[in-house]
């Protein structure tokens, strides 16, 4: 296999919050001596989630077995995901803002035919649902577990406790049609064909558009880490590595 070097879209700050949080978990267990240091293991395991990079690839490139890769790989992202805000945090977050925006996105898997929980009638295609919420300037604040693609929207919503959470922080929150009936302080578009609506609730529509549409950046930092464009693994692990993604996310913002 021919190994070439190559660059990453990550700011030398990430890289460096990634390789303490090993360095310190190595303190910890008493482990003084690793194939690589730790901030080659956080190297590696960006390259992986930022590129999708296989782990034979990752190990000709970084000279270490397959074996090797996969357990860097695995204990990084639970290190991460361990470290990503739950939902009393992100209610916190969420109180300091005008309002917060709920939308949510399907991670694409490698699924069969038959795997129905996982296929998303709405995206024709097998999935896992995460919820995602961003500030009024489109910057991810919270991203959920992971549900089989077939759960709704306002289903995966509510079964997280964040409508609940957020209404009893007395939180705004703008959403799309799906989340149509969730109550609390969500507030969403009238829902008609736009040619049966008056022109004061297109007026409104075409308002509340524009602020959701923001909230849609928030989805697409989640689809810039490469690995969760398509999933390969098992769906069980889609959580840990959205976790993981997020608290990369809110650690380098503090």
């Amino acid at each position: 296999m021919l190994v070439y070097p190559a660059g990453i879209d990550l700011s030398s700050s990430m890289l460096r919050c990634v390789a303490r949080v090993i360095a310190a978990h190595r303190r910890a267990m008493g482990s003084w001596w690793r194939g690589l240091a730790p901030s080659r293991q956080a190297l590696l395991v960006l390259a992986q989630l930022r590129r999708g990079d296989t782990y034979a690839q990752l190990a000709a490139g970084f000279r270490v077995g397959v074996a090797t890769v996969y357990r860097y790989i695995r204990e990084t992202v639970e290190l991460l995901a361990a470290r990503a805000p739950d939902l009393r945090d992100v209610v916190e977050v969420a109180r300091a803002k005008a309002y917060v925006i709920l939308d949510g996105t399907l991670l694409p898997i490698d699924r069969v035919a038959a795997d129905r929980p996982y296929y998303s009638g709405k995206h024709k295609r097998h999935g896992m649902n995460v919820q995602v919420l961003a500030d009024p300037l489109g910057r991810l604040i919270w991203a959920s577990p992971a549900l089989p693609g077939a759960v709704h929207d306002l289903t995966a919503a509510r079964t997280h406790g964040i409508i609940d959470a957020l209404a009893a922080a007395g939180v705004r929150v703008w959403a799309d049609k799906g989340y149509q009936g969730a109550g609390g302080t969500v507030t969403v578009p009238y829902r008609d064909r736009w040619h049966g609506l008056p022109e004061g609730k297109r007026a409104v529509n075409r308002s509340h558009a524009k602020i959701r549409a923001v909230g849609e950046q928030a989805n697409a930092v989640i689809k810039t880490w490469r690995l969760l464009r398509k999933l390969r693994c098992s769906p069980s692990r889609t959580t840990a590595l959205v976790q993981a993604v997020l608290s990369l996310h809110v650690t380098v913002a503090r």
